[in-house]
């Protein structure tokens, strides 16, 4: 009932409302124009031949959590491709440089049943899987009708969403009704999933657990190294604004301890790079902007890391690293790359988007939680001073991310049943 009144909506909306939105989009620069025809259903991509699994992340997230799946997939079946489609530029740019060989990347076309149609019939994939919570009306009804098998991997239902949902519940029950099957990221998830409709519903864990390390540039590695020397370094990563002043200013009180001490900041929107260096070079310190291409030098205290793609670097610079979206109440970043770097890794206190994540480090001592900045300061100074702690500190992160990573086994285990 809902899907088909959704439908006809969108029919009549498209060319009043939808459509203008769009073109606002394409001003701001926020659809890629040269291939917006992909966003219709039009691709211009020919299909690979034989089968085919098309996988789903709204950005770039949960396209990152889907190449550890996508690697074993297509080692394990040497005649599969994979499609993975997403709807940001920047998500699209990054899978073009990330996805291997026979898997390719596609816009997701606008939820409207004419080109969901076109694109189902053009690809005809043999499997769906949707990563997380998206849940597009016309994609979900349009795939169930064309006899895909559809499993939601990853999926995760919070506390406001399973408010809301519950609210809504016939909704729901026919937007999940859907999924074939239904993985969620915790127990807590599968539990709302099978509460608000799912028809099968289980946990085998988070797949980005099972993350593939970002990719490490030896060259730029050898040039970074150069410019450091034999300085100690630590790091602050995917920090939203107000968070890398105040790490700043921890760094000025411990440069007073160690003088030789650098910091590389690698902020989460690399946009805020300039304002960050700014409101950093009021505190008295020296930085390098390397969207600039500013080198670090004997006398730079912050080298501000704003730039895309480049956060392996960081993470095999540093053995330290504190995980921003932590220090305000965010939520947190992901904090399970570092400790595959073999990082000791400090979060704040705000990690509710990791909740489970955080509950399972904390249970096996991988990950150091601090409440203030001046317990973050503390716990910089201790380590730096106490090589054992350090070296102990990210033994346990490393181990705890190695064996967290056996998830992939489970899901894969799954997903193989339906190809």
């Amino acid at each position: 009932m809902f899907i088909g009144i959704y439908n006809t909506l969108i029919r009549a909306l498209y060319p009043l409302v939808i459509k203008r939105y769009i073109n606002k989009r394409k001003k701001k620069g926020k659809e890629d124009l040269k291939r917006f025809n992909e966003r219709i259903g039009k691709p211009q991509k020919q299909r690979p031949e034989g089968k085919l699994i098309w996988m789903h992340g709204a950005s770039v997230g949960e396209s990152l959590s889907m190449l550890p799946l996508i690697t074993r997939l297509l080692e394990t079946y040497p005649d599969l491709s994979i499609m993975v489609t997403t709807g940001t530029v920047t998500s699209a740019e990054l899978m073009n440089k990330r996805l291997p060989e026979r898997a390719f990347h596609q816009y997701i076309p606008i939820d409207h049943p004419r080109f969901v149609r076109r694109f189902i019939k053009y690809w005809h994939p043999d499997l769906a899987l949707w990563f997380e919570s998206e849940l597009w009306p016309a994609l979900l009804s349009g795939i169930k009708k064309s006899n895909i098998p559809l499993i939601l991997v990853n999926g995760r239902i919070s506390n406001k969403s399973f408010k809301m949902w519950q609210q809504f519940d016939y909704v729901c029950k026919e937007l999940l009704g859907c999924f074939t099957l239904c993985l969620g990221q915790s127990e807590e998830d599968a539990y709302r999933l099978r509460v608000l409709g799912a028809k099968d519903s289980m946990c085998l864990g988070n797949i980005k657990y099972a993350g593939i390390n970002p990719p490490v540039d030896e060259t730029k590695l050898a040039e970074l190294k150069s410019q450091i020397g034999s300085r100690t370094v630590w790091c602050i990563c995917s920090t939203h604004d107000n968070e890398e002043v105040r790490a700043a200013q921890i760094h000025k009180n411990l440069k007073k301890e160690f003088s030789d001490l650098l910091l590389i900041a690698a902020p989460r929107h690399p946009h805020r790079g300039p304002e960050i260096q700014k409101a950093v070079n009021e505190l008295g310190l020296k930085t390098a902007l390397r969207s600039a291409g500013e080198k670090i030098s004997d006398k730079t205290d912050v080298y501000i890391a704003d730039t895309i793609g480049e956060v392996g670097l960081w993470y095999t610079l540093s053995p330290i690293t504190f995980i921003g979206g932590s220090l305000i109440p965010h939520g947190g970043q992901n904090f399970m790359e570092p400790s595959r770097f073999r990082n000791a890794v400090i979060v704040g206190p705000h990690m509710h988007n990791f909740t489970d994540a955080m509950n399972r480090a904390k249970k096996a001592d991988a990950v150091i939680q601090i409440q203030n900045d001046a317990e973050l300061e503390d716990n910089i100074r201790s380590l730096l001073q106490h090589k054992e702690l350090l070296e102990a500190k990210r033994s346990l992160a490393y181990n705890w991310a190695q064996g967290e990573a056996k998830i992939l086994d489970g899901i894969l285990d799954k997903v193989k049943g339906y190809i």
